[in-house]
């Protein structure tokens, strides 16, 4: 076992230019309830893109090893760890227990290895590459949290995806599709749209060109507040900001508003009128757990969905990998392989 290794740091908060790759970061080891994984693919998220700049009231402990999620082998057992050896492969649940998130309140996988409590481990399917399993907990997790957990979509729902080019929104196009809705992708290129429709989107908006709201309104009708007629049964909103109140607009009477973050503004304008008017739900999905992670592993085993991955690249040009998130030059995941 070498002694250090190549992890991608963040030392002090700013941009994504402040990352910096070192080759002498020491090495972990496995305490009591602990494990050792060699790290073989780690993705972004957009949360890292914030952890980078710094979040009003999250302290991150710097120097800190960014990336959220991860999947690789076990190398080395610590004391008290009972069902897993060495050889193992194992996707990682970011959330570690007490302490938060990997890769912002402790070191994540952007390194050649990294130490997980046993509590987050779960077996990987032998056709999972650990590709498509790094790409799945933050993005696919969330997006499986909230359209089948919470049972928000059925066959035949109108499903409008804002943001729909991200890990979290094609994870969506995807699920919904499957669940038998008619999905309506929201992106903001034309080679963006193009891969969507791939995915089985029905019909694509380029919202830099098209108001999303006018555009179903125009498609399905005016929803009516003394039946159920015209707009959508669901909009996907995690960018929030001024996306907000246009999707109040365009949701059918008793139709469902699904949030699980605001990429584009926590605190948008708000029109309560729309809300008992049409009677609308707000629903909130935070986070993902294990059964999440699983299911959607099973799914890849069963050749039923396949991550959407826009680039793997090895750590020496992670951080170029961020700065194509953070400025929505993405389709679907970024996938480091340290």
């Amino acid at each position: 076992m070498p002694k250090t290794m190549k992890a991608l740091l963040l030392k002090q908060h700013g941009d994504v230019d402040d990352l910096t790759v070192v080759a002498d970061y020491p090495v972990p080891t496995a305490a009591a309830g602990h494990v050792l994984i060699r790290v073989r693919a780690s993705s972004f998220n957009y949360h890292d893109v914030f952890t980078v700049k710094g979040m009003p009231g999250i302290k991150v402990p710097l120097p800190v090893i960014i990336g959220l999620d991860m999947a690789g082998e076990i190398v080395e057992v610590g004391d008290g760890v009972t069902g897993w050896k060495a050889g193992d492969r194992v996707l990682v649940n970011p959330l570690y227990p007490g302490k938060g998130l990997m890769g912002e309140m402790l070191d994540g996988g952007m390194a050649e290895y990294c130490t997980v409590s046993a509590d987050q481990l779960i077996m990987m399917p032998p056709d999972v590459s650990f590709v498509d399993a790094a790409s799945l907990p933050v993005a696919y997790g969330t997006a499986h949290r909230m359209l089948i957990t919470h049972n928000t979509v059925k066959k035949g729902d109108k499903v409008l995806v804002l943001g729909a080019s991200g890990g979290v929104g094609t994870g969506c196009v995807m699920l919904a599709k499957q669940l038998g809705a008619e999905v309506i992708a929201c992106a903001g290129s034309e080679d963006k749209l193009k891969r969507l429709k791939e995915l089985g989107a029905d019909h694509v908006i380029n919202y830099r060109e098209t108001d999303f709201s006018k555009w179903a309104i125009q498609q399905y009708g005016k929803p009516e507040r003394r039946s159920y007629g015209g707009g959508v049964d669901v909009v996907v909103n995690f960018t929030g900001g001024d996306t907000w109140a246009p999707s109040l607009r365009c949701v059918k009477r008793g139709g469902i508003i699904l949030v699980c973050g605001a990429t584009a503004g926590h605190d948008p304008k708000e029109d309560l009128r729309y809300i008992w008017s049409f009677e609308l739900k707000v629903v909130g999905s935070n986070s993902f757990y294990h059964d999440n992670l699983s299911a959607l592993m099973d799914m890849i085993q069963a050749g039923t969905l396949k991550p959407v991955v826009d680039k793997v690249l090895p750590l020496e040009q992670a951080a170029e990998g961020l700065r194509m998130i953070r400025d929505r030059e993405v389709m679907g995941k970024i996938v480091v392989t340290p």
